[in-house]
């Protein structure tokens, strides 16, 4: 199948702009524009699963870097939480893996805190991200949960 072949995607929000491939303007939040001119801005969803009380949204960052939350006990495996800071364009600064304080086999929220030790990436924006430890690899038992933060 040709380019020309394959059906056109229908933008209708930010996630559909990003996917065909339009521009992603560095701001908060992050804004896709059209060929012509529609942006859309990204939208972010709190999950309840994870709840991260440092850094806050929009909170400027610099390293070392303390990351501070509660996430349920279904996102562990072995006590261990995937944490990464990325810049806007998708680079991994750094990653880890926290772990929780107390005992992580409940449903009931699991306490974590750690240091991210990073260069300071060329962007100005970036995030926080989060991600269910999945040792089964499939696909249905990913999550994660991301805050956006600036770099300063």
């Amino acid at each position: 199948m040709t380019q020309r072949d394959r059906p056109k995607l229908e933008v209708v929000d930010f996630h559909t702009c990003l996917e065909a491939g339009n521009p992603v303007m560095e701001s908060y939040p992050r804004q896709c524009k059209t060929p012509d001119g529609r942006n859309f801005t990204e939208q972010f969803t709190q999950q309840s699963d994870v709840i991260v009380d440092q850094p806050q949204p929009n909170d400027l960052v610099t390293s070392p870097m303390t990351v501070k939350g509660r996430a349920r006990g279904s996102w562990y495996f072995e006590a261990n939480l995937p944490v990464a800071l990325k810049d806007s364009n998708g680079n991994i600064l750094v990653q880890k893996g926290m772990q929780a304080q107390t005992d992580w086999m409940t449903t009931n929220y699991v306490d974590f805190q750690d240091t991210l030790t990073f260069s300071m990436p060329p962007t100005q924006y970036g995030e926080l991200v989060i991600s269910k430890d999945n040792p089964s690899g499939e696909p249905q038992n990913d999550a994660q949960f991301s805050v956006p933060v600036k770099f300063w």
